[in-house]
């Protein structure tokens, strides 16, 4: 056994990290009355705790959590606080209008320098570093796709200020991959520490006067009500922050799926090996394939590193089970090999995973219903970290009833189609996961355009 054979610590790095100081608080103790109840201690319930408690001090705000905090994708992510949106502008203006999905980026690029702004003034200490984005080219499909993007984006109205094109010496310099032919930037993402964010955050919202009661599984959400395993919690208004675990509820089964995401990091490497790779702004990086990769340089000088790959399971079954994969953590040791051969021999010591959640459309949604009091937001297709703090900001000016542009984006009050019955939705997210990993197979051997990706991500609607 080689030292980069050795096995991977069970824990996600992120919740390995000797820096960071968990949230711990009590489970509930019986029944109570408040006046907003969140189910979920991930980013969406804890931003939407901020923003409410910001605005009115004196609501009384309980965040119910089955595990602990940011024990799901907030916890666990790569890491990015991107701008990136899942539903594409051509998907987004066909349900409202050009103006309506241009407004909607836009507010998902501001959202970044305004958390940036809040980690600031609230002192959360996340390693938070606003490096940007960059999205190599690897082959000649991939090039024709950083070229289409980037003048895609010129004829919405978007111009380098949100995401310009590099050539193969300019993508270099950031990210000294193989085979690096081109690529795209953007500034507009940070790279942070996802368990100290949740953690941090946590801790803010505690003192602005929420309670927050980990270990407390609610069993039933009901109109005003939550049924859990240790009291009834009633509450004027109940948002369901549920993400990738929402179909663990009867009746949202089918509205989101669970699909498992996952990620490997290795040791902190020299700063020789640095020198050579480049990142050293800590931009989070990927490439242009079809089945995502996505990755950081950690504030610790390590490489984090995912992907998709891993199956849907039947039924939307969700377990901790799924959270190692041993072909897929070993496919991904090795596409970071490939990409950066520099790292040598260094140890991989962590593999982790967990699930995210997809709408049946890939379009994320914001809802509030004031006569039944009932809020949600979710489906951020692994897009999560910005995302959830515009959706937080959202249910908030709904909730308040205040004025708020944001409260007439183009995902305010929209729902989108539950997912078909099984086995229908295992034989096609299944195949579609297939689809595109044979797609990056056939564009890396001849450096043509996949035509059977272009297929499926047109069935998505992208």
């Amino acid at each position: 056994m080689t030292t980069s054979d050795a096995p991977a610590h069970p824990l996600s790095l992120w919740h390995d990290d000797p820096t960071l100081v968990p949230f711990r608080s009590k489970p509930l103790g019986g029944d109570i009355d408040v006046d907003v109840a969140i189910v979920g201690a991930g980013y969406t319930g804890l931003w939407t705790a901020y923003f409410l408690l910001k605005a009115n001090p004196k609501l009384s705000v309980a965040i119910v959590e089955a595990q602990t905090v940011g024990y799901g994708a907030s916890g666990r992510n790569g890491g990015w606080c991107s701008a990136l949106f899942p539903a594409s502008m051509k998907k987004i203006s066909s349900l409202s209008s050009r103006d309506e999905a241009i407004r909607l980026q836009r507010t998902m690029n501001d959202s970044i320098a305004e958390m940036g702004s809040i980690v600031t003034s609230e002192k959360i200490d996340c390693e938070w570093k606003q490096g940007g984005y960059v999205s190599l080219a690897r082959n000649e499909a991939q090039l024709v796709r950083s070229r289409n993007e980037v003048a895609g984006w010129n004829s919405w109205g978007f111009g380098d200020e949100h995401l310009s094109f590099l050539s193969a010496s300019e993508a270099s310099e950031r990210a000294n991959a193989t085979n690096v032919l081109g690529g795209t930037y953007t500034p507009n993402c940070a790279a942070i520490q996802p368990a100290k964010l949740a953690s941090e955050l946590a801790r803010v919202v505690e003192k602005l006067g929420a309670t927050i009661y980990e270990r407390t599984t609610v069993t039933r959400i009901g109109e005003r009500r939550l049924d859990t395993d240790r009291g009834t919690v009633t509450a004027d208004v109940v948002i369901r922050a549920t993400e990738g675990f929402t179909a663990e509820f009867p009746q949202f089964h089918r509205a989101i799926i669970p699909m498992y995401s996952l990620m490997v990091a290795t040791e902190p490497l020299p700063a020789k090996t640095w020198d050579a790779i480049g990142l050293a702004e800590r931009e989070t990086f990927s490439d242009k394939r079809h089945l995502r990769i996505y990755g950081q340089r950690t504030g610790d000088g390590r490489f984090a590193f995912g992907g998709r790959g891993a199956p849907y399971h039947y039924g939307s079954k969700v377990s901790p089970a799924f959270d190692i994969d041993d072909g897929v953590h070993d496919m991904l040791r090795g596409i970071l090999r490939e990409l950066f051969p520099a790292i040598g021999d260094a140890q991989f010591t962590h593999a982790w995973g967990g699930n995210l959640g997809i709408p049946r459309d890939w379009y994320p949604s914001v809802t509030f219903d004031r006569p039944t009091g009932f809020g949600q937001a979710g489906g951020y297709v692994g897009d999560g970290v910005s995302t959830a703090f515009v959706a937080a900001k959202t249910l908030t000016a709904e909730i308040l009833d205040t004025e708020s542009d944001l409260r007439t984006l183009p995902w305010v009050g929209r729902h989108s189609p539950n997912w078909e019955i099984e086995p229908l939705r295992w034989l096609g997210v299944n195949a579609v996961t297939q689809a595109f990993a044979q797609s990056d197979r056939d564009e890396a051997r001849t450096g043509r355009p996949a035509g059977i990706a272009k297929a499926v991500w047109t069935m998505i609607g992208h």
